[in-house]
């Protein structure tokens, strides 16, 4: 029996870290050998160019003229069903609850129990579609039906079963970065566009919606800003942008304060940071907190979700109560005034990620996964970023 599989993905292939996870872990599983088809309604934006072992399969909604709204959810199930009996898929592996595992249950009724299906929830799938009465029987049915399900943080395993009362197992496999990516860059002419030598530049990258709490990040900078001369970089888009703007212009801070917008190559942006910013109300691991941990920059954030779970207090970061912008304004003041402490947390940060959140590492626990369900011995298959 051959030792590559074949695997579908589905993700949001448009924006999110849910995204981002799934086209890397893709594009890892075909440098391994393993053929991989993305399904879904485009081409994921992290794919890139042609790559070995790697396909794609637009779902195309039907536009019948009784259906008030496209399905595209019964259209999505449909596709995942033909690529998977045409190709002989082995896997379906569906990042988000809803409505990806869904429809991989449903396609799964129409090919067979041989293709099996590997669930990863990513966040907001439980924390907030799932606190809706309306949703909570189908997502349950969907993760209950899954051959396997994991999930990127234990807090996130802890909320799903509280919230859905699931006793099944879960498997916890954390977000990771591939380190050819992710790794401290060479920015001095990048940073002197927007700092003076002596300045230091605080970080804050979302989509600036209320569970990020950015007006939390203007508050932390403006006191920092009074101890130490720094800047503020903000990298995203979304609807709180406005009110911080605003909120910026109230408190003088204007010409303190750059705005990005959305940037693609973030190991280039993040490393022109001395610490990022996350003081977020929830969050069901922090991508960008680890993205920034592989390029050597520090987070200081809250207490939320899965941060604690990646960001070691006092070693790769500090952490504060989520709201608690003083204790995290202090905790910054301390890490930008001692050189020695900032090498420290930096050097540590470059640690954890290649070992704890190493490509690699993740990588074949998923495969672990797929041929755990498959009934199939696993293999010793070559390392990606060795």
């Amino acid at each position: 029996m051959s030792q590559t599989l074949k695997i579908g993905i589905t993700c949001y292939p448009t924006l999110g870290g849910s995204g981002v996870v799934a086209t890397e872990l893709g594009k890892l599983l075909a440098e391994k050998g393993h053929e991989v088809h993305f399904i879904s309604h485009s081409v994921p934006f992290r794919l890139g160019a042609f790559q070995k072992n790697i396909y794609y399969h637009e779902v195309e909604v039907n536009d019948y003229y009784v259906f008030r709204y496209p399905p595209y959810d019964l259209s999505l199930a449909t596709k995942m069903a033909h690529v998977a009996k045409r190709e002989k898929l082995d896997i379906l592996h569906v990042h988000y609850a809803v409505p990806h595992a869904v429809c991989a249950f449903l396609a799964k009724q129409m090919v067979g129990d041989d293709l099996k299906v590997v669930t990863t929830l990513h966040g907001t799938d439980i924390t907030v579609l799932a606190q809706d009465e309306s949703l909570k029987d189908l997502i349950r049915l969907a993760i209950n039906e899954s051959d396997a399900v994991t999930s990127v943080s234990e807090d996130l395993m802890r909320e799903t079963r509280e919230v859905l009362e699931i006793s099944r197992d879960i498997d916890l496999t954390y977000n990771f970065v591939d380190k050819r990516i992710y790794y401290p860059r060479e920015i001095d002419s990048l940073r002197s566009d927007f700092a003076e030598p002596n300045e230091k530049i605080l970080m804050h990258i979302s989509n600036f919606r209320p569970v990020k709490r950015v007006a939390d990040v203007v508050e932390i900078f403006s006191m920092v800003s009074k101890e130490v001369p720094a800047r503020l970089l903000f990298v995203g888009e979304g609807p709180e942008l406005p009110k911080i703007q605003c909120k910026i212009k109230q408190l003088g801070l204007e010409d303190r304060v750059h705005f990005l917008g959305k940037q693609d190559q973030i190991a280039q942006v993040i490393s022109m940071a001395d610490v990022l910013l996350l003081p977020s109300e929830k969050e069901s691991f922090g991508l960008v907190a680890l993205e920034a941990m592989a390029c050597g920059v520090p987070t200081i954030g809250s207490e939320a979700g899965g941060i604690p779970e990646l960001v070691s207090h006092g070693k790769t970061g500090f952490l504060a109560p989520i709201g608690d912008t003083r204790a995290m304004a202090d905790y910054a003041i301390k890490l930008l005034k001692d050189a020695k402490l900032a090498e420290q947390l930096s050097e540590a940060c470059l640690v954890r990620a290649r070992t704890e959140f190493s490509s690699d590492r993740i990588t074949e626990e998923y495969e672990q996964i797929y041929y755990r369900v498959l009934g199939r011995q696993v293999p010793k298959l070559k390392p990606v970023c060795s």
